[in-house]
């Protein structure tokens, strides 16, 4: 069983889990637009609710974007969840409008004590590329790359100290290849609130984007999972990599969730027509499973489904290894 909607794709999507229940939020475009590649501009989130991370109960749309004008009037993309200790949680997502032509991503906030209901903090905005570390990204420069980079949040508890840490999509200036330029940037807050812009955290020159972001630590191995196209694979990563470029999930690697980062080889979870893609490692008694978007089937039709998990295994090493691929 994957979970689907009769009348909408679905496609990224995060999980938080609440005692025994798991909350999946996705992206979703009714399916008949008449491309598939449409359902980015006309996207809402919705929510859906497990146990078993199998089977699902639909609790529907719970985000839109804002009426505008306001800076996210166009698109409510990819986001986190996360509760803090008073028991409120926490939305971080993505955001453009029209001004612009959704070219500018900036990052949003958005709490619940519902987990279902909404409400934005002010005007939603939290984080924008601004302030004394701004130069270190990347600003919209067409036609070197199509758009300015600031999405895909992903908020966890600072695991060295008090506060929070926020990883997401991101570019860094100065590159001339436009796939050596893809990197996650890194922001910190003490309360959720207010958020620091830092210095990009990773800008290894690896890929062109580093997409929807996934932070933990599993058996004392700090892992970072992300999504790319084979397309975005940049020369020197081309070289490093035995395999021929392929689209889907792979990962980098740390001993400290501040890094240094490096990519792991080989590449996690990939196709050349992609299958499986915006990967998100769950843990369940100890041992990771991985879930994604389904995204092509195997005459090329857009799927729009989120998959089952599958086991993943960790070598000794710490590199992760997707058991069963026949995820098609």
């Amino acid at each position: 069983m994957v979970l689907s909607l009769q009348d909408k794709w679905i496609w990224d999507f995060w999980l938080a889990q609440d005692g025994e229940d798991w909350h999946i939020y996705f992206l979703q475009a009714d399916n008949t637009l008449p491309d598939p590649e449409m359902r980015h501009r006309n996207v809402t989130q919705g929510h859906a609710v497990s146990k078993d991370l199998i089977n699902w109960t639909h609790k529907g749309t719970c985000l839109t974007p804002s009426k505008g004008p306001a800076w996210d009037d166009w698109t409510t993309w990819t986001g986190s969840v996360v509760k803090d200790d008073a028991g409120l949680w926490h939305l971080f997502y993505t955001g453009t409008s029209h001004e612009g032509e959704g070219m500018y991503q900036r990052i949003g906030h958005a709490t619940s004590k519902d987990m279902h209901h909404w409400q934005r903090v002010g005007d939603g905005l939290c984080l924008d590329l601004t302030g004394p570390n701004a130069q270190a990204y990347e600003e919209y420069t067409p036609g070197h790359w199509h758009d300015r980079a600031m999405r895909d949040p992903w908020v966890i508890r600072n695991p060295s100290g008090e506060g929070w840490l926020m990883y997401f999509t991101a570019r860094v200036p100065g590159r001339q290849e436009p796939n050596a330029g893809g990197a996650i940037g890194f922001a910190t807050s003490p309360d959720l609130m207010t958020w620091t812009l830092q210095k990009p955290i990773y800008e290894g020159g690896a890929f062109g984007q580093l997409e929807v972001p996934q932070v933990f630590e599993h058996k004392g191995h700090w892992y970072m999972t992300f999504c790319t196209a084979a397309e975005h694979w940049s020369e020197a990563y081309r070289a490093a990599n035995p395999q021929k470029p392929v689209s889907g999930n792979h990962y980098l690697m740390a001993p400290s969730h501040l890094g240094p980062w490096s990519p792991a080889i080989p590449f996690l979870d990939g196709d050349d027509r992609c299958k499986r893609y915006c990967g998100k490692i769950v843990e369940r008694g100890g041992k990771l499973a991985i879930m994604g978007f389904l995204y092509y089937d195997r005459d090329g039709n857009f799927i729009g489904k989120v998959s089952d998990p599958v086991p993943v295994s960790v070598l000794p090493d710490g590199r992760l290894f997707v058991e069963d691929d026949d995820h098609g």
